[in-house]
């Protein structure tokens, strides 16, 4: 199960400049992470599910690319953002 459309909402109003945006960098490393965060939870269940292992690597790479473009055009937003989603980077 992917995330509701509440918890997105919560997301996206949090990290975003507007309600309306969904495009920013921080938005979707912020809704990335949750869909890692619940994928790594399903994974601790289901050891043998390597579907989902692969969808999981696929996000964290996407999310890693994500990071690495918003390191090198804006450091403090790439800073405070990781501080605020509490990974390790």
């Amino acid at each position: 199960m992917s995330l509701t459309t509440e918890a997105k909402r919560d997301i996206v109003t949090k990290f975003g400049k507007s309600e309306s945006d969904t495009g920013s960098t921080e938005v979707q490393v912020a809704l990335l992470t949750a869909r890692i965060n619940h994928l790594t939870e399903h994974q601790r269940e289901h050891t043998k599910d390597h579907h989902s292992r692969r969808g999981l690597l696929m996000l964290v790479g996407q999310r890693r690319r994500l990071l690495k473009y918003m390191q090198k055009s804006d450091l403090e937003g790439y800073r405070s953002l990781i501080r605020e989603l509490g990974l390790r980077r």
